[in-house]
């Protein structure tokens, strides 16, 4: 089995909901989530978006390059219970808009730039597949849709609810 790096778009409403009743949050997610398996939305326009396992490289460049918001992991715990692989967590609409504008000034060739696989593998990126140069080319296909869908969400003054599953 995997570990998919997940994120929700939720109006602020659906924000204050979601952190008195998690379990409401995570029907919520699954519902967009099973919709989104029979009509894929534009990146911009989708309440669901996911990574799938390029999460922890998007993380690690991310980092590397010190961008100003966590928007892998997350920022704000949500609740306790475990989503997949650990508790889910958000990003504010606040935060969401200024990851989107850092998001729009970041190309991932500045995210790869100076990066040699060696690293990945020492830091013990997941998955375990960095044996190549190529290999950072992974998650380039991801990078721009997760760009897009940080736009549409802080266009809407939204909040994004983040885990792994």
């Amino acid at each position: 089995m995997s570990m998919n790096g997940e994120y929700l778009r939720v109006t602020p409403a659906e924000l204050d909901q979601a952190l008195k009743d998690p379990e409401w949050a995570l029907d919520l997610a699954e519902e967009f989530q099973d919709a989104q398996e029979e009509h894929e939305p534009a990146p911009n326009e989708a309440r669901h978006f996911t990574t799938h396992q390029t999460w922890d490289l998007l993380g690690f460049l991310l980092r590397r390059s010190a961008f100003p918001v966590d928007i892998v992991q997350g920022e704000e715990p949500l609740a306790a219970d475990d989503w997949g692989y650990g508790p889910p967590r958000y990003l504010t609409p606040d935060r969401v808009r200024l990851a989107s504008e850092a998001l729009h000034r970041t190309t991932y060739d500045q995210l790869v730039q100076g990066v040699d696989p060696s690293e990945l593998a020492e830091a013990e990126i997941y998955p375990r597949i960095w044996d190549s140069p190529t290999s950072l080319e992974w998650a380039r296909d991801l990078f721009t849709p997760l760009t897009e869908f940080f736009q549409g969400a802080a266009s809407s003054g939204h909040a994004v609810l983040i885990w792994l599953d």
